[in-house]
C-alpha cells in the first residue's frame, strides 16, 4: 500500500462554454430587440369645425357711452328712461323675442346706464343678454 500523499489537481476552468453561451444570449437580444434612433409617439391632435349657424337670432348692440348717451345700433336713443329704452329696443327687435342684446358700455359708463338697459330689455321681452367694454383709448 502507498499511502503517500498525492499532489491535488488544480482545478481546471473550461471558459469555452461559458463564451458560447455568451454569444448565443447575445446572438438572440440583436435579432429580437429593434433600436430606433428616436422613440415616436402617435397623437391625435382635437380638431374643431366651427360651422355658423343658420339660424342665427338677431343681434341688437347696444352702445352705451362715458357720460350716459345710448346707440342702438349705431342709432342715439332720445333719452335715458328703461321705458324709453324698452320701447327703441322693441323697434329694434322688430318682434323677434329671441333676439340677443349685447350691451357694449365704455370703461367709464357708470353702472346705472347699464341697467337701466338690462331694465330696458326686460321690459322689452328680450331676455337675452351680452356685455362687452371698451376702454377710454377710442
Amino acid at each position: 500500500m502507498k499511502f503517500r500523499h498525492r499532489r491535488a489537481e488544480e482545478p481546471e476552468i473550461n471558459l469555452i462554454p461559458f463564451i458560447d453561451v455568451l454569444l448565443v444570449i447575445l446572438i438572440f437580444l440583436m435579432l429580437s430587440t429593434t433600436y430606433s434612433k428616436f422613440t415616436e409617439l402617435q397623437v391625435n391632435l382635437p380638431t374643431a369645425n366651427a360651422e355658423k349657424l343658420k339660424d342665427r337670432p338677431t343681434e341688437i348692440i347696444v352702445a352705451v357711452a362715458a357720460d350716459g348717451r345710448y346707440a342702438i345700433n349705431k342709432q342715439l336713443v332720445d333719452g335715458r328712461t328703461p321705458d324709453l329704452l324698452a320701447a327703441a329696443l322693441r323697434a329694434a327687435a322688430n318682434g323677434n323675442s329671441e333676439a340677443v342684446v349685447i350691451v357694449s358700455a365704455d370703461a367709464a359708463a357708470a353702472h346705472q346706464s347699464v341697467i337701466n338697459v338690462m331694465d330696458g330689455a326686460r321690459r322689452a321681452g328680450l331676455n337675452r343678454l351680452s356685455f362687452a367694454t371698451q376702454g377710454n383709448n377710442q
